[in-house]
């Protein structure tokens, strides 16, 4: 059991037991998110047939998601900080679940759009609000290693298991019956955090006494605006690698749907580690310098990805690996510690929505649409270099960054204090 310092500075118990179980929740919350969002891209090389669609349709459907799941964390992030957490999470959980089963039995690309739109609004809530709702229940010396936990398993079920599991399950089903069945975990996970997780001291008739800081004050602190910035470009090469990888593979390259499954994987498994590593890391070394290394890192094995062939699958593995570790390790600390120590008090959600929901609309959700004209009308090799100029522009606004983590802002403090007295 943790101890920390209550308002009035004697000590007080932390809750670790909860601090695990709302963690843990958090993430199979965002891991069926994750699932439910990413699937598309495996299955898109089959759906092309029976729909008729196109590469610019592609992105155009990744990228309706995106702009909506922008919108949402931004306006139910806020929401969330009067209404409460569970009054948001739980529905929006239910509903992508649905949407998932209705992306099954689409019969066109319009109806796809709608349900994937609607998809987003829902998506969205849950990752500003589990912003939130992980932060409050983390021993402030572990909100990065807890952020990590509850971000990174987006990456292993939506980019590492996803393709995977549908195209095994292609073996033997539709495409349509994969959707229908990636559904179902969500329902049990909204049952859980029905269940289980509090509502802070802010939220409804305990925010008494609880001075809000404005949408203004949030503005203040240079890391809202940068990391909005920043969070686009990690998320541009998120989003055009999840989105466009499987069809690059299969197209350019001309793996077999096995081989792309295996390729494409690399990106889950690379995410998964960098989503829990980076900002469990950042902990330590502090938030800005785990960006900038990310962004360094992330730009160079995307650059020698781009100039690797089919010859050696295992390369290709390893080098997408290296690119998604680096950039989904960004964004995870960008999206979640980052953003959260920003925020004003009471706030946590809206600033977590408003970096969220700007890197999703710009980069989660124009970047794709792009990306998917790049690759109609120049080739689906150009892609790569598209998601390439992002990690470049991070790494420049990058070094701007205010360092935020406790241990290290902490530290500082101390040092002048230190030289005060002296």
């Amino acid at each position: 059991m943790s101890t920390s310092t209550a308002a009035d500075g004697t000590s007080a118990r932390w809750d670790v037991a909860y601090e695990w179980k709302a963690v843990a929740l958090l993430a199979l919350a965002f891991g069926t998110v994750g699932l439910d969002r990413m699937v598309l891209a495996p299955l898109f090389p089959f759906m092309m047939k029976d729909l008729h669609l196109t590469y610019q349709d592609l992105g155009n459907i990744v990228g309706i998601l995106g702009v909506f799941w922008g919108l949402s964390a931004f306006l139910m992030g806020g929401l969330s900080d009067r209404l409460g957490r569970k009054r948001v999470l739980v529905p929006c959980i239910i509903a992508f679940s649905l949407l998932s089963w209705l992306s099954g039995v689409a019969t066109g690309l319009l109806s796809l759009l709608v349900i994937r739109s609607v998809m987003g609004l829902a998506e969205g809530a849950v990752a500003s609000t589990g912003v939130a709702v992980c932060t409050e229940a983390s021993y402030p010396p572990r909100r990065g290693v807890n952020q990590g936990i509850f971000q990174c398993v987006f990456a292993l079920l939506g980019s590492a298991l996803a393709p995977i599991i549908a195209t095994q399950m292609l073996g033997f089903t539709t495409w349509r019956n994969v959707f229908l069945i990636a559904g179902v975990p969500g329902l049990l996970v909204a049952l859980g955090i029905a269940l289980v997780i509090r509502e802070p001291a802010t939220i409804g008739k305990k925010a008494e006494g609880v001075a809000r800081g404005s949408l203004k004050e949030a503005f203040k602190h240079r890391n809202v605006g940068l990391g909005m910035i920043t969070l686009v470009c990690a998320m541009t090469g998120v989003f055009v690698m999840g989105a466009m990888m499987p069809t690059y593979l299969v197209d350019f390259l001309k793996l077999t749907p096995t081989q792309m499954g295996f390729v494409s994987s690399a990106i889950g498994f690379g995410g998964f580690l960098g989503q829990f590593g980076l900002p469990a890391i950042s902990d330590l070394i502090g938030r800005k310098m785990a960006v900038v290394g990310a962004f360094v890192l992330a730009a160079m094995f995307l650059w020698a990805f781009a100039h690797t062939g089919s010859a050696s699958l295992p390369l290709l593995f390893v080098l997408l690996f290296g690119a998604a570790l680096f950039n989904f390790g960004a964004l995870a600390v960008i999206a979640g510690p980052l953003a959260a120590e920003a925020a004003p008090v009471g706030q946590i959600a809206l600033v977590a929505g408003m970096v969220i929901g700007a890197g999703e609309v710009f980069g989660g959700g124009v970047a794709p649409s792009i990306a998917g004209a790049i690759a109609q009308t120049y080739g689906l090799q150009y892609i790569l270099y598209f998601a390439l100029s992002g990690q470049v522009l991070g790494l420049l606004l990058s070094v701007f960054l205010k360092e935020t983590s406790p241990r290290k802002t902490t530290a500082a403090e101390a040092a002048v204090s230190a030289a005060a007295v002296v």
